[in-house]
């Protein structure tokens, strides 16, 4: 996924994100969340959004969320994002230095939760 991400990056002229723990720590418990309780949304059912759900965790660099369902692999995910105008924005803004991914597997799924970070 992040060498995906990072190739698209620098087609745009953007440079590379790096992979960062504690973003992906946020993205991986969205994306398990999702699947447990059986939602897609960037809004949890208590109401916390990408932003409230990072600083919960520490992590105060969050900057935007991507999130796909069903897609079988990192490859469809990205082209499915940036096939997408605000998702393929996320992708390809400048500004992120850092990057996490979530995927959590089962019936319904594949979930992914793409978030970056300055």
């Amino acid at each position: 996924m992040l060498a995906l991400v990072n190739a698209a990056r620098a087609d745009a002229g953007c440079g590379v994100v790096a992979a960062d723990g504690g973003l992906a720590g946020v993205a991986r418990a969205h994306s398990a969340d999702m699947r447990d309780r059986g939602f897609f949304s960037h809004t949890d059912p208590e109401g916390r959004s990408p932003f409230d759900r990072a600083a919960q965790a520490g992590v105060d660099d969050a900057r935007a969320e991507n999130i796909a369902r069903g897609q079988p692999d990192a490859d469809a995910v990205v082209r499915a994002w940036l096939d997408s105008p605000g998702h393929r924005q996320n992708v390809l803004d400048c500004s992120y230095r850092t990057m996490g991914l979530g995927l959590a597997t089962g019936a319904g799924g594949p979930w992914w939760t793409q978030l970056f970070g300055v």
